[in-house]
C-alpha cells in the first residue's frame, strides 16, 4: 500500500478519530502487525498537538502463556503501579486508539474460566476509575492487517496479497478518498439526521421479524435517543470513536425484550468464535442460549456479571451499507457490525440519555441503562428482516423492510 495513502489514514485517525487537542497526551493500543503504521499514527498525533504518545503493544501468544502459567489470583492482582497508572488517566484524561489486527482465532484454546475468572475479580477495581472517566475522553478505533487475520479473510491468497487485499478493504469502509475529511463530514450528517427523525417518532418499542425466525420485542427507555456518528466529550470536544461507523444506535431498557434472535454473522470474542447461535430473551434477560460453535464460550460471556445477560444496545445498520456490499466477512466486530443491525448484550451507554451531561451514572442507570463489565455486540441484520417502531402515542411506524432503511 502506497505510503501516502497510509499517510492519510493515519491523519484521519489522529485528527478526525481522535482528533488530539494541543497539549494532550495520547495512548495508542495495537498488536505487532504493523509497526511502521503505528510510527505514522504516532508521528500524525505528534503533528496534530500531542505533547505524549505512548504505544502499549500486545500480543495474543504471549497472552496464550499468561493464562496457562499464571494463576488466577496472580492474573486478577492490580499492582499498586497499575493503580497509579489509573488515577494518571483520570486526571490527565489521554486520548486513546485502539488499532486492531488480531486473529480472529488467536486465543483458541486458551482456559476460558481462568480467563473470567481473572477479568470478574479484576473489574471491580478497574470500574471506579473508568466511571471517573466516562464520556470525559477522545476515543477511537481503526483497524490495520494482520497477517492471519488476512489469511482468515483471504485463504486463497498468498500472505503478501492477503495482507494488502485487507489494507484495500479497510480503507475504502473507513473513508480513506481523495478528501476523507469531507466525506466523513458528509456521513456523519447522513447518520445524524436519520437519528433525528427516529428520535422525532417518540419510539416505545422495536419490533424485529425476520424470515430467519427472528422474532423480538425490545423496550425502549423514555429519555434516550439515537445517536451515530460521531460523538461530543463533556468537554466539547467531537471525535469518532469507529473507523469505519454505519449505525444509528441506542441503550434500550433494562428488563424489557422478550423473544428469539439468530446471529447472521459469526461473532469474535475472547480471540475465539462462536457460529450458528440464537438468543431468547425472557423479561430482558437471555435464558436460553444455541451455537454451532464454541457454545460454552457464549453461556460463560452472559454470565460474568448479573447484567450480562440484559441488553446494552440496538443498532440500525442497512444492508446496502459498504462494508455490507463489500461482501466480505471480516471476522471483526468493529466491521461486521457495521454490516447488519446487531444487539449488544451488557453494558448500556449513559450519553445516550437527553441531558445526560447533567446528571450522574447512577442516575442514567436508574433510567433504564444496563451495567455490566462486558459490552458484545452480534449481528442480527439481513436481507429478511423487517423492523417496526411501536411509538408511544400508539402508531406503528416502518423502520426498516427486507433489511433496508424504510424512510
Amino acid at each position: 500500500m502506497k505510503k501516502t495513502v497510509l499517510r492519510s489514514y493515519a491523519r484521519l485517525i489522529a485528527r478526525v478519530g481522535v482528533n488530539v487537542r494541543k497539549g494532550q497526551e495520547v495512548i495508542v493500543q495495537c498488536d505487532l502487525d504493523q509497526p511502521k503504521f503505528v510510527e505514522l499514527v504516532v508521528d500524525e498525533c505528534y503533528k496534530a498537538g500531542a505533547k505524549k504518545v505512548t504505544v502499549e503493544f500486545s500480543y495474543q501468544p504471549l497472552a496464550k502463556l499468561h493464562y496457562r502459567h499464571r494463576s488466577v489470583t496472580s492474573l486478577a492482582k492490580i499492582e499498586e503501579w497499575e493503580k497509579a497508572r489509573l488515577q494518571h488517566y483520570v486526571e490527565t484524561l489521554p486520548c486513546r486508539i485502539y488499532l486492531v489486527s488480531e486473529d480472529p482465532d488467536g486465543l483458541k484454546g486458551i482456559n476460558q474460566e481462568k480467563m473470567a475468572k481473572a477479568n470478574q475479580k479484576r473489574y471491580p477495581i478497574i470500574k471506579p476509575y473508568r466511571d471517573q472517566m466516562e464520556n470525559k475522553y477522545q476515543w477511537c478505533i481503526a483497524a490495520v492487517p494482520g497477517a492471519a487475520w488476512a489469511k482468515k479473510m483471504f485463504p486463497d491468497l498468498p500472505k503478501s496479497k492477503a495482507i494488502e487485499k485487507l489494507w484495500e478493504a479497510i480503507l475504502f469502509t473507513a473513508r480513506v478518498t481523495d478528501d476523507p475529511v469531507a466525506a466523513w463530514e458528509a456521513h456523519n450528517k447522513d447518520l445524524h439526521d436519520r437519528c433525528a427523525y427516529l428520535n422525532s417518532l417518540g419510539i416505545d418499542k422495536l419490533i424485529y421479524k425476520g424470515t430467519n425466525g427472528t422474532d423480538f420485542t425490545v423496550g425502549m427507555i423514555p429519555e434516550a435517543e439515537f445517536k451515530g456518528g460521531g460523538d461530543t466529550t463533556l468537554a466539547g470536544v467531537f471525535f469518532n470513536p469507529n473507523l469505519p461507523t454505519e449505525e444509528c444506535f441506542i441503550s434500550p431498557m433494562r428488563g424489557v425484550a422478550d423473544g428469539i434472535v439468530y446471529a447472521t454473522k459469526p461473532l469474535s470474542y475472547q480471540g475465539q468464535l462462536i457460529e450458528d447461535f440464537s438468543v431468547r430473551f425472557e423479561n430482558g434477560k437471555a435464558v436460553e442460549v444455541h451455537a454451532a460453535r464454541n457454545e460454552e464460550l457464549l453461556k460463560k460471556m452472559i454470565s460474568m456479571d448479573e447484567g450480562a445477560a440484559y441488553l446494552g444496545e440496538c443498532a440500525l445498520v442497512p444492508v446496502n451499507s459498504p462494508i455490507s456490499e463489500s461482501g466480505l466477512l471480516f471476522y471483526e466486530t468493529l466491521f461486521d457490525e457495521n454490516a447488519a443491525c446487531h444487539l449488544a448484550l451488557g453494558a448500556g451507554f449513559a450519553d445516550t440519555i437527553k441531558g445526560f451531561e447533567n446528571k450522574t451514572l447512577d442516575e442514567c442507570r436508574k433510567l433504564g441503562i444496563n451495567e455490566s463489565m462486558i459490552h458484545v455486540d452480534f449481528m442480527i441484520g439481513f436481507e429478511g428482516l423487517d423492523i417496526d417502531a411501536q411509538t408511544r402515542d400508539g402508531k406503528t411506524v416502518p423502520i426498516f423492510r427486507s433489511g433496508k432503511w424504510a424512510f
